[in-house]
């Protein structure tokens, strides 16, 4: 089992200025594997404690729809989102049919479908333009069904399905500890505290809530992305597919997202994770620097990306290795999504991944709410379960993909370009993770 800091992994504040706050993580001391075992501090009650019974930490994708898929089932929860308001800045996610199936199952697909092209399918080239391949999705899975959507879109419509109360902003947390009660304590920065049955970890992938269980930072793969959303009022002019561009070292895409979007990214070798930058011009002509010599349409892109559309980030993920890896509970506290198993994006499947932990969650713990910790521990354990055996792998294979492609040697890179891609690759099997069921969620009145 792993060990629970005594210190209830405490956010140390350190105010540099007025307007600018850092915060510091006390997490425990480690070996190479495990957490040394410490004592957990017991917080005895108290008059100003609020009593919640299901608290989400993070609105993100996995937060809200955890809070949705809840909701639907007659079940309130609060959400606590350190942000002034929803994070809907940054670019747009690729969602695959299981992706789909979720939100179905949630009743909010329909409403998105409507503003998203369905893309057809995928076309891969060399640098220099060279067509290598190109599939239609349709034809290696009728089911298939492929669409880009804007994150802020997203999270909009998952957040307007909930009661107007159950989203509180402006909450960053603090310490988190246990209640005399057995129940998770949750110590916020302005001082609020909430007991609850039930914590649901869904603040992404340097979530707070893993360290405290125990998780080690995500690892960076070596190499980084630039991503951004074209802008064309008067309408794009490209075919609803994905392009893919390899180079050495170096691979674009592009797809477009509706008829006035594009959404574009450029990944790039890097040895270190390199400084923080957010000058949108600079983003820019680094972007632009690394492909300059590539096809002139990667340029128009990104010219017409509006500047609060376009982010730098190094890519990272962790491996949950088999008796290695904290479980994805402890005591009445669970993880969901990045927060659990942040993943590379070379696969299109982190936020497929994310809607799918929250259903299969929702459905298990539900029904154990009335029933006791015990119950909710079942729950939880059914739920690590059903998901580990998906999660992991598929962590593992997004990883080694991107190795491939990022590759600089110049005999590896001709190998895949004449040998690998053209005659080895089916876009069926590579598809097979897609293939995913849920059972529609109760629709319940609150």
């Amino acid at each position: 089992m792993v060990a629970i800091s005594s210190s209830l992994l405490s956010l140390h504040q350190h105010t540099t200025n007025t307007h600018l706050t850092r915060y510091s993580f006390s997490i425990p001391a480690r070996t190479r594997n495990k957490t040394k075992p410490v004592s957990l501090t017991i917080v005895s009650a108290g008059s100003d404690i609020r009593k919640e019974e299901v608290v989400i930490v993070g609105a993100g994708i996995a937060g809200l729809s955890c809070a949705v898929s809840l909701h639907r089932l007659g079940v309130r929860s609060l959400v606590l989102e350190q942000a002034e308001s929803l994070r809907t800045g940054g670019t747009s996610l690729t969602l695959f049919k299981n992706g789909w199936k979720v939100l179905d199952a949630m009743g909010v697909a329909d409403e998105l479908r409507s503003q998203y092209l369905e893309i057809k399918g995928i076309i891969i080239k060399t640098e220099e333009g060279r067509e290598l391949r190109s599939f239609t999705f349709k034809d290696e899975d009728q089911t298939q069904e492929v669409r880009a959507v804007e994150r802020k879109t997203l999270l909009e419509t998952l957040a307007k399905q909930l009661p107007e109360d159950s989203i509180t902003f402006s909450s960053k947390l603090a310490k988190i500890g246990k209640h005399e009660n057995g129940e998770t304590l949750l110590e916020l920065v302005n001082g609020t505290r909430i007991s609850s049955k039930v914590v649901i970890g869904c603040d992404g992938i340097r979530s707070p809530v893993a360290k405290w269980m125990g998780y080690s930072e995500a690892k960076y793969v070596g190499y980084c992305a630039f991503r951004g959303l074209g802008d064309f009022p008067n309408g794009q002019p490209y075919e609803s597919r994905v392009n893919y561009i390899y180079g050495r070292g170096i691979r674009v895409g592009y797809v477009p997202v509706s008829t006035t979007k594009v959404y574009w990214f450029v990944c790039f070798n890097s040895p270190e994770p390199g400084p923080k930058i957010t000058d949108p011009s600079l983003l820019k002509r680094q972007a632009k620097e690394l492909i300059k010599k590539w096809p002139s349409e990667l340029q128009n892109i990104i010219d017409a990306t509006p500047d609060d559309t376009i982010i730098r980030t190094p890519l990272v993920d962790r491996w949950l290795w088999p008796g290695l890896s904290p479980p994805a509970s402890s005591g009445g506290t669970v993880l969901v999504g990045d927060a659990w198993h942040p993943m590379t994006p070379n696969l299109g499947q982190g936020a497929c991944c994310a809607l799918e932990d929250a259903i299969v969650l929702v459905q298990k713990l539900a029904p154990s709410l009335k029933a006791g910790p015990e119950a909710i521990e079942d729950a939880y354990k059914s739920y690590q379960n059903e998901r580990w055996p998906r999660i992991f792998p598929m962590t593992v294979r997004a990883n080694v993909t991107g190795a491939v492609l990022q590759l600089e040697n110049p005999l590896v890179c001709a190998i895949r370009d004449n040998f690998l891609v053209p005659k080895l690759i089916r876009l069926g099997p590579m598809l097979e993770h897609t293939n995913f069921e849920c059972e529609p969620l109760l629709q319940t009145k609150v």
